[in-house]
């Protein structure tokens, strides 16, 4: 949790949105909206019907009916806008060993079947939670048709053990450092005089970064300072896993064995 996985597959999800409609446009060859991508949250309690029902609430279509009839809704939705990607958000929700579960991922491979989409799902602990093999001990992972259905990607914390990691932890800064609106944000700001701060303090989890520099700026913006530095950035609170796990991290840093700044990069000799 914490990584930044939400994030980057809604970014994903925009980005192929877009280039779809300005590759085919805004409208089907039957003048219908083109949606070429549709996002889902399941929640603790989300069962078939309530996951058909979001599907519909998404295309702006009635949410009222059994599974079966929201399912058909659903069909023709995602056949007559030109729908290619269903992007489900929260998997981890479905506990594999749990009746309920194992009908809802039954569901999904219907979904799959169904549907002319890839279906991208994001979740905490996958493979550790059974989803993967629906529940199923080891030796009878060969019934578990969600597993062979799918591919599992991991996404893992921003780490400065190496130079490749900072250079990565430093494009991030900068990129974020780029999107603040502060009247005396300046080049540096994030990236180089508060890089070792916001790691340790982060611990290189992406919520917990964001979390640190949106409760910054709002400090910024109401004390007039309007700028992000350790004064300042000393006075916020982050979340609770992020402070327990930061006070190693920090003591390394102030030692001198650990920086979250790369060494500069060497210019590319050319030949003549």
């Amino acid at each position: 949790p914490g990584l930044g996985k939400s994030t980057a597959v809604r970014d994903y999800g925009r980005t192929y949105y877009r280039e779809q409609v300005a590759l085919r446009g805004e409208t089907t060859p039957a003048g219908d909206r083109r949606v070429p991508v549709i996002y889902i949250a399941l929640t603790g309690n989300t069962r078939i019907r309530g996951l058909n029902a979001a599907i519909c609430r998404f295309y702006g279509l009635p949410d009222t009916g059994n599974a079966d009839v929201l399912a058909e809704r659903a069909v023709d939705a995602v056949l007559t806008m030109k729908t290619s990607v269903f992007i489900i958000d929260d998997i981890h929700f479905l506990a594999g060993l749990r009746s309920d579960s194992m009908k809802m991922a039954n569901h999904l491979k219907f979904l799959s079947n169904v549907f002319p989409v890839t279906l991208i799902y994001v979740g905490v602990g996958v493979r550790q939670r059974g989803i993967l093999s629906e529940g199923f001990s080891p030796k009878q992972t060969l019934f578990a048709q969600f597993g062979r259905r799918t591919t599992a990607l991991g996404l893992r914390p921003f780490q400065i053990e190496d130079d490749a990691g900072r250079h990565e932890w430093r494009t991030l800064l900068k990129t974020i450092e780029r999107q603040l609106v502060l009247a005396d944000r300046y080049p540096g700001m994030l990236a180089d005089d508060l890089s070792d701060e916001l790691y340790a303090r982060s611990t290189g989890h992406f919520a917990s970064l964001m979390a640190l520099i949106n409760r910054g700026c709002l400090r910024a913006i109401r004390s007039g300072h309007e700028r992000l530095d350790k004064e300042l950035m000393d006075r916020v609170n982050n979340d609770a896993a992020a402070e327990e796990a930061r006070k190693d991290l920090a003591s390394a840093i102030e030692a001198g064995l650990l920086t979250s700044r790369p060494s500069p990069r060497r210019p590319t000799r050319r030949s003549a």
